[in-house]
């Protein structure tokens, strides 16, 4: 019994941020009932590494929901979901705006069944303004949130981060703005709300003092490689066997450690590099020393000596580092579940950590429809007009 056991959460969503803001609250006790296509369901399904034919992906991302296959283009359809939605606590949808007005299941259709529900709408560009009605993926909302920009090396054209970070950020601001309106229905009468959230502006919050700078001094920030802009040390560095180490020595106290750990006492003591300021205008030099000492020495030794120097430092960690990682293991970031054909897989741990009421994975994504009959038989549908609404195809 999970903190949101009592919650009921019906999601409409495909792919990845709708889908990732209900699983979150899945697996945290929410009741989710996943509203899919009976034509082949969510396309995730089929996306990147199969097992069976079904995707690794999948699995995880709909841990805990009930799969119910509905075809919401449909009259009878749609007022499936009308109830479902009117017995719910939140729905969560990430289709473009005015797709779901177009099909009578926009906000004030359901607030008027419902008026206590909270609506948790995802899309590129919000609900309102003039680029609403535009498709947006993740990647345009990392691009036009200023992510991209500033992510790669000076001489060569913006990357990516290889997920789907845009998507994962609106997801998490999706749960945040869910669980603050059910706070607010708690307490100030019980009625609900929308809660609107957009992939750039969910990329744009997390750009620091990228606005202020530029406001203030016309600054605008360029693509630094792996170090962090206007902090330093702050890099990545090559260590003698091929490794890659990120160092953090951007305190003042951490830098001299740091110095005088690597045998430049001299740096360590020189009053110009006292402070964070002075350490910007000798970037490249820095950058230069601590590079020439990881490069003349084993990762194993570059980390031994900056961990007993207290110096923030770790190797840059692929999956198969993460498997073997002692602290993963400690803190249960690396399950065990069981995949419908009895083999067992390695899943993701849950996030955040709840010392009395933790989350966890009851079960693994669902077969299409697998739960259709049952939470339609809960609303009152018998058997025969669940076979009917089988047989043309609604469900």
């Amino acid at each position: 019994m999970g903190p949101l056991s009592d919650i009921k959460v019906l999601e409409l969503g495909t792919l990845i941020a709708g889908p990732f803001c209900s699983r979150l609250l899945a697996e945290f006790g929410a009741q989710v009932i996943k509203i899919e296509s009976p034509d082949g369901g969510d396309p995730l399904r089929q996306w990147r590494k199969l097992h069976h034919g079904t995707s690794l992906w999948w699995y995880v991302q709909a841990r805990n929901k009930k799969s119910v296959t509905v075809n919401m283009r449909e009259p009878d359809g749609q007022e499936i979901v009308r109830e479902l939605a009117a017995e719910a606590d939140i729905v969560i949808e990430n289709f473009r705006p005015g797709a779901l007005e177009k099909w009578g299941l926009g906000w004030d259709e359901l607030s008027k069944r419902n008026p206590g529900l909270v609506m948790v709408r995802l899309s590129g560009y919000g609900q309102t303004g003039p680029y609403r009605e535009r498709a947006g993926f993740g990647a345009i909302g990392e691009a036009m949130g200023g992510l991209r920009y500033v992510t790669g090396h000076p001489d060569r054209p913006p990357v990516r981060v290889g997920i789907s970070l845009g998507d994962a950020v609106a997801s998490l601001y999706g749960v945040i703005g869910a669980l603050m309106a059910l706070r607010h229905r708690e307490v100030n009468g019980g009625k609900g709300q929308v809660v609107d959230v957009a992939l750039y502006e969910s990329v744009f919050s997390l750009m620091e003092s990228l606005l202020p700078e530029y406001d203030m001094t016309g600054f605008v920030r360029e693509r630094s490689g792996a170090s962090l802009p206007g902090i330093v040390p702050s890099n990545t560095y090559t260590t003698r066997d091929g490794k890659y180490v990120v160092i953090g020595a951007n305190g003042d106290s951490i830098f001299r450690r740091m110095m005088v750990a690597i045998g430049r006492n001299d740096l360590a003591e020189d009053p110009a590099l006292a402070r964070n300021e002075g350490r910007v205008a000798q970037t490249a030099m820095l950058d230069q020393v601590i590079g020439d000492w990881c490069a003349a020495h084993d990762l194993h030794h570059v980390l031994k000596v900056l961990a007993q120097a207290q110096v923030p430092s770790g190797k840059i960690y692929d999956i198969a580092d993460v498997v073997g990682d002692l602290q993963y293991r400690a803190r249960g970031m690396i399950q065990q579940a069981r995949l419908p054909d009895g083999e067992e897989m390695a899943v993701p741990g849950i996030v955040p950590k709840l010392a009395e009421t933790p989350g966890g994975t009851r079960w693994l994504g669902p077969k299409l429809g697998e739960h259709t009959r049952e939470v339609l038989a809960e609303l009152g549908y018998d058997d025969g007009r669940i076979a009917e609404l089988k047989a043309r195809g609604i469900i």
